[in-house]
C-alpha cells in the first residue's frame, strides 16, 4: 500500500490581473512537490497572502487599481529599498541600471561619506540617489564579503537538546553550567571540536509552558530557566540563607525525580523554583564594577531589551497572550504602555537583569569550549519563528503579516500539510528596513555562538504561508529576497567569526543549496537520508556525500539510531496509532532499510563486533559503524547525537504527537531507559568506545 498522496487545494483557474499583481510581491500561484508536478494554489490563499502584505484585492476592481499602482510605483522607482553588493560582485545589478548621470552619495556604518558606491567596508550603509530627471531614492547598502570561510579543521562534535542532560547540580534540567561543563569535557578529554543544542531562545511563560524550543517567545532573547543560579555572583550574598537552602532542597528533589523515580522533565517547576531564587538574587545590590557591566548591556541592547522586559512585565499582570490586553497595551508605542512600563519600572529591570544574567552565562560556556581547545564551541539553533502571543510578535508587530502562519505544503509524509502557528515576516517590511529586524537577531545569537544551525534554511527563501482558520493545504509560497537575506546572514556571521550551518532536509527548492553553498552556507546530511534519488536510489558511497555540510546519524526529531537499527521507532509509531499503513508493511519496509545500510557497512568493512552466537552485529557495534561511515564521508562536520553516545532508545520528539508522547520532556538515558548524567557520561565506556571510534577516523 502506497504512502499517501498529498492532498492538493481545489483547483481554479486565477484571473490575469490576480496572478499579475502576485507575482509582483512575491506570492506564488502554484507549486511543485516534485519536478513532474505543479499544484495550484487556490485563490483564497493567494488573496488572504495578498492581503497580509496590505494589497487590497476584495473586488476585480480593486485588483486591477492595485496592479496598475504596483507596476507605477516599480517602473519610477530608481532603487530598491535594500541593495546588495558582494565584495566580489561588482557593481549591483540596481546600481548598474540606474540613468546615466545619476549623482551617489553614501554615508557609511564606518561614519563616512562617499560619492560613490566602489569600495565600501562591508556594513550596511545609506544610499542616496538623485537622477538627472530630479528623481530621488534612498536605499539601504548591503555590502557583504564573498563567502564565509570553511571551517579551519575537520572537526566532530557532540549534538544535544541541553535541558535533557542533567547533572548532578542541576534543578531538574540541564542548564548553562552544565554546558560549560560538557564542552569543557568534549574538548579537554574527548577532542571534540563542537557542542550543538536546541534553540535557548526565551520561552512564553505560564503554565503549562509550551515545552517546545522551536516556539519562543523571543528569538533575540535567551531564556533565563537556563541559568546556573549558584554561578550567579549575587548568589554569594544572598542574606535570606534559609529560605536559600530551602529552594536548594526542593530543586534537588526535582532532580532526583527525573534521575531515579522515572519522572518526566518539568520545565514548569523548575522556572518557578529558579524565579523565586532570582526574586533573592534581584534584592542583592550590584557591585560597581557589576553594575557597569550591565548598564553597558542595557545602553547595547536599548529599545529593544527594554520592549522586551516590559513584555514580561506586563505578562506578569495580564498574562502571556498580548491579544487579550487592554487595548492600549497591545501597542508597544502607546501612551497606555509606556505609563505602564513606568509604574512597572521594577519588574522591567528585573526581566532586564535575568536576561543580562543569562547572556553573560552563555557567554561563559562559548570562551570555556574555545580554551577547551574547540575549534568552533557552543553551535547555537535559530527557530524559524516566534509564538503569535510572545515578546517578538508583540514588540515588532509591524514586521509580522497578521492573519498568517508559517507551515508546510501538503507532502507523502504530512498529506493534509502542517500549520507550526508561527508568524511569517513581511518580505516587504524586511526590505523597507533593510533588515533591521534580521540583522539584530544574528547579532544576539552570535554573541556567543562558535556557530550558527539556522532550522528550516528554505525559509531564508520562501515560506510556505497558511491563512488563519485555513488547513495548510489552504497555503501558498511566499518569497523572501533571498540575496539580502544571504548577505545579512554571511556579514553578520563573519563579523562574529562564526560557521552556518543550514538545516536543509526535506523538500528543498532547486538552486537553494547551491546558493547557500556558494556563500559558505554548509549543508545538514543525515546518514539515512542520503541515497542516490535521481538513480537507483540506494544508499550513497561516502565519496560522494557532500563536503560542506554537518553530518549526522540523526537529529531530535528522528528516532535514535539505537531505535532504528532494533525497528523500535516503528513499534512506537504503531502504539501511539501514528502508522499509515499496515504494521506488517512498515516493519518490512524498515528492515529492509536498515538491512540495507547495514550491508553497505559490512562491505566497506565498518561492521566490527558481534552479538555472540548469533554471529548477527550487536546494536552498538551498528552505532559505531555508523559513525566509522560519518568519517568516511568528506563532511567537515560531523555530529554524535549524544544518547547515541549511550544506546537511548527514544526520540526527544516524535512529529505528529502532542500528548500522546513526551517530546522535549525526556533526560538523556541508557539501553535500558535508566537516566544517564552528566557525570555518568563522563565514566562511560560505551560513550568512550564511540569517541574512540570518530578519533581514529577525524584527522585523516
Amino acid at each position: 500500500m502506497p504512502a499517501a498522496r498529498p492532498a492538493e487545494p481545489p483547483t481554479e483557474d486565477l484571473p490575469e490581473d490576480l496572478t499579475r499583481l502576485a507575482a509582483l510581491h512575491g506570492v506564488a500561484t502554484s507549486y511543485s512537490p516534485s519536478p513532474d508536478r505543479t499544484v495550484a494554489a487556490s485563490a483564497t490563499a493567494v488573496t488572504l497572502a495578498l492581503a497580509a502584505l496590505g494589497v487590497d484585492t476584495s473586488t476585480p476592481e480593486a485588483v486591477r487599481a492595485a496592479l496598475a499602482a504596483r507596476e507605477s510605483v516599480l517602473r519610477a522607482r530608481l532603487l530598491p529599498p535594500t541593495v546588495v553588493a558582494w565584495s566580489d560582485g561588482g557593481t549591483p545589478a540596481a546600481l548598474a541600471a540606474l540613468p546615466e548621470g545619476t549623482r551617489l552619495r553614501v554615508d557609511t556604518e564606518q561614519g563616512e561619506t562617499r560619492a560613490d558606491a566602489g569600495g565600501l567596508p562591508a556594513g550596511v550603509h545609506r544610499l542616496a540617489a538623485t537622477a538627472p530627471d530630479g528623481r530621488t531614492a534612498l536605499a539601504h547598502l548591503i555590502v557583504a564579503p564573498a563567502r564565509l570561510p570553511v571551517p579551519a579543521t575537520r572537526s566532530y562534535g557532540l549534538l544535544v537538546q541541553l535541558y535533557s542532560l542533567l547533572s548532578r547540580r542541576s534543578w531538574g534540567m540541564g542548564d548553562l553550567g552544565d554546558l560549560g561543563e560538557l564542552a569543557a569535557w568534549a574538548g579537554r578529554a574527548l577532542g571534540a571540536g563542537f557542542v550543538q543544542v536546541n534553540p535557548l531562545h526565551a520561552a512564553v511563560p505560564g503554565a503549562p509552558t509550551d515545552p517546545s524550543p522551536y516556539r519562543p517567545s523571543s528569538r533575540r532573547f535567551p531564556d533565563p530557566v537556563h541559568l546556573r543560579i549558584e554561578d550567579v555572583p549575587e548568589f554569594a550574598y544572598i542574606t535570606d540563607h534559609e529560605r536559600a537552602r530551602t529552594l536548594q532542597e526542593r530543586a534537588g528533589r526535582l532532580r532526583e525525580a527525573v534521575l531515579e523515580k522515572d519522572a518526566l522533565i518539568d520545565r514548569d517547576a523548575v522556572w518557578e523554583l529558579k524565579r523565586e531564587a532570582l526574586e533573592l538574587l534581584h534584592e542583592v545590590p550590584l557591585g560597581p564594577g557589576r553594575r557597569a557591566a550591565y548598564c553597558d548591556y542595557l545602553a547595547e541592547q536599548g529599545t529593544a531589551l527594554e520592549d522586551h522586559a516590559t513584555w514580561c512585565a506586563l505578562a506578569e499582570v495580564h498574562g502571556s497572550d498580548w491579544h487579550r490586553w487592554p487595548e492600549g497595551l497591545r501597542d508597544p508605542r502607546s501612551a497606555e504602555t509606556d505609563r505602564a512600563r513606568t509604574e512597572l519600572m521594577d519588574r522591567v529591570d528585573f526581566h532586564s537583569r535575568l536576561t543580562w544574567l543569562t547572556d553573560t552565562q552563555l557567554t561563559a560556556a562559548q570562551r570555556t569550549a574555545r580554551e577547551a581547545g574547540m575549534p568552533v564551541g557552543i553551535v547555537h539553533d535559530l527557530a524559524v519563528g516566534v509564538h503569535p502571543q510572545g515578546a517578538d510578535s508583540w514588540a515588532q508587530q509591524e514586521y509580522f503579516a497578521a492573519g498568517m502562519s508559517v507551515g508546510a505544503p501538503p507532502d507523502a509524509f504530512n498529506a493534509r500539510g502542517q500549520d507550526w502557528g508561527l508568524p511569517p515576516w513581511r518580505p516587504d517590511r524586511l526590505a523597507e528596513s533593510g533588515y533591521a529586524p534580521f540583522r539584530h537577531l544574528l547579532r544576539s545569537l552570535f554573541r556567543h555562538a562558535g556557530a550558527l544551525r539556522i532550522d528550516h534554511v528554505m525559509g531564508l527563501f520562501r515560506l510556505w504561508w497558511v491563512p488563519e482558520g485555513h488547513p495548510p493545504i489552504e497555503g501558498t509560497y511566499v518569497r523572501y529576497d533571498a540575496e539580502a537575506m544571504l548577505a545579512v546572514l554571511v556579514l553578520e556571521a563573519a563579523r562574529a567569526g562564526a560557521v552556518v550551518i543550514g538545516e536543509d532536509l526535506g523538500t528543498v527548492e532547486p538552486g537553494v543549496r547551491e546558493a547557500l553553498r556558494e556563500r559558505g552556507v554548509l549543508g545538514t546530511s543525515v546518514l539515512w537520508f542520503e541515497r542516490d534519488w535521481a538513480g537507483d536510489g540506494r544508499p550513497l558511497s561516502p565519496d560522494r556525500w557532500r563536503a560542506d555540510c554537518l553530518a549526522t546519524a540523526t537529529t531530535h526529531d528522528l528516532p535514535s539510531t539505537a531505535a532504528r537499527l532494533t525497528g523500535e521507532h516503528v513499534e512506537l509509531r504503531d502504539r501511539l496509532g501514528l502508522l499509515t499503513r499496515p504494521l506488517e508493511e512498515e516493519r518490512a519496509e524498515a528492515s529492509a532499510d536498515t538491512a540495507e545500510w547495514l550491508d553497505v557497512l559490512a562491505r566497506l568493512g565498518l561492521l566490527h563486533g558481534t552479538g555472540g552466537d548469533t554471529g548477527t552485529p550487536s546494536e552498538e557495534a551498528g552505532i559505531q559503524a555508523v559513525h566509522r561511515f560519518l568519517l568516511r564521508t568528506p563532511a567537515r562536520m560531523a555530529g554524535i547525537w549524544l544518547p547515541d553516545a549511550v544506546g537511548d532508545r527514544r526520540p526527544q520528539n516524535l512529529p505528529g504527537t502532542w500528548d500522546q508522547y513526551p517530546n522535549w520532556r525526556l533526560p538523556v538515558a541508557d539501553a535500558e531507559g535508566r537516566p544517564v548524567t552528566l557525570e555518568d557520561l563522563a565514566a562511560s565506556a560505551r560513550l568512550h568506545a564511540l569517541i574512540d571510534v570518530v578519533r581514529d577516523r577525524v584527522g585523516d
